[in-house]
């Protein structure tokens, strides 16, 4: 199975903030073995950011949207994600209960505005979000699923591990995993490590790569299995091969 990611907010494009978001669904991904090819960034807008998902359901069997489900006026992802899988956008009543709910938990009356957070494309599955006002839908399109998430990291967060990755882990009828290890090598550059280790990075399973930082080169062994005994079996016999080439320029080892 194949995932893009599509980071939604102006504040992002900016670099008013920095797209935790992304970091964590990717490698919450990785981990029950979903590849991940695309992530895309995109303001505040209707137009673009429907664009990036019809484009992101011709790559991806599932596309995981991040962002713009507030209830302000410039938060139009459902309008964005109803425009791109050609659904209505409608109230949906038991959203709205869920909303008006947790406004009653915490004693406060509801504005008219929150009313936004719940509308959904017809036909979506709409979840509860416990810890925020902005329930999250999917839409199961033909092309693939497209599943839209708050930009808020900790509901975010929260969803991902209650919903969204059992949701994924059924969908998948078997886990994989996917396991990396990094070798970091000293007083080297990155042409000298790829001059010794250039054919290995020619794998499919596991991959290898490398990643320049100042006075050092990170190589980089990510391996995809269907248990992380194999995964981390593939991944010895490459680590192996790389530290007979490299030898003493290499000094620790991470993830």
């Amino acid at each position: 199975m194949q995932a893009e990611i599509v980071s939604i907010g102006t504040e992002l494009l900016l670099g008013v903030i920095v797209d935790t978001n992304a970091a964590y669904v990717s490698r919450r991904l990785a981990e029950i073995g979903i590849d991940l090819y695309h992530r895309v960034t995109v303001g505040d807008n209707e137009g673009r950011i429907a664009r990036c998902i019809e484009e992101a359901l011709r790559r991806a069997d599932v596309v995981l949207c991040t962002g713009g489900l507030g209830p302000t006026v410039d938060d139009v992802t459902r309008q964005a994600v109803a425009r791109a899988t050609g659904r209505e956008l409608v109230l949906d009543e038991e959203m709205l209960g869920w909303i008006e709910e947790r406004f009653r938990g915490w004693g406060h009356p509801m504005s008219e505005n929150n009313r936004r957070q719940a509308f959904k494309p017809e036909g979506a599955i709409a979840i509860e979000n416990p810890v925020g006002t902005a329930p999250i839908f999917i839409v199961q399109d033909e092309r693939g699923d497209v599943i839209v998430l708050p930009g808020v990291p900790h509901e975010m967060e929260h969803l991902m591990e209650h919903e969204v990755i059992p949701y994924l882990k059924g969908k998948l009828g078997h886990q994989e995993v996917i396991k990396a290890r990094v070798l970091r090598t000293v007083g080297v550059g990155e042409s000298q490590v790829d001059s010794h280790i250039g054919d290995l990075m020619e794998s499919a399973n596991p991959t290898v790569g490398l990643a320049a930082h100042p006075g050092q080169t990170d190589v980089r062994i990510v391996a995809k299995a269907a248990s992380e005994e194999e995964a981390d079996r593939l991944i010895a016999d490459m680590e192996r091969q790389v530290c007979e080439r490299l030898g003493q320029v290499i000094y620790g080892v991470g993830k």
